[in-house]
């Protein structure tokens, strides 16, 4: 398994789950958090990826000041740097309209 990765954060993550053995060929489910402002903000944004089909839970967590609320999208994916960029970039596109920001990624090793 490589452990070359751009060095990005998310490249830092992938490369440090590689080297502590994860087979990263594997897929999981993925959780996906953004911060948003508002309630309403929120939940607009669950909606959204919800009717998607996605498996999504929201609740005001207060962890990043300014931006309370906390949703998470989980997707089922192997953890590959390219598709975890293009499904951030997704999730900032409407988090963007909503005032919010992507917020990490994580999953458990498999």
């Amino acid at each position: 398994m490589t452990t070359d990765f751009p060095s990005d954060e998310n490249g830092q993550v992938l490369r440090q789950m590689a080297e502590g053995g994860d087979d990263l060929s594997k897929p999981r489910n993925i959780d996906f958090t953004v911060v948003l402002p508002g309630e309403s903000e929120a939940l607009a944004f669950a909606k959204h990826f919800k009717e998607q089909g996605y498996e999504v839970k929201y609740r005001r967590s207060d962890v990043v000041e300014k931006l309370p609320w906390d949703v998470t999208v989980v997707k089922y994916m192997i953890p590959d740097h390219g598709q975890i960029d293009a499904f951030e970039d997704e999730l900032q596109q409407k988090a963007n309209a909503l005032g919010g920001r992507n917020d990490g990624w994580g999953c458990f090793a498999q």
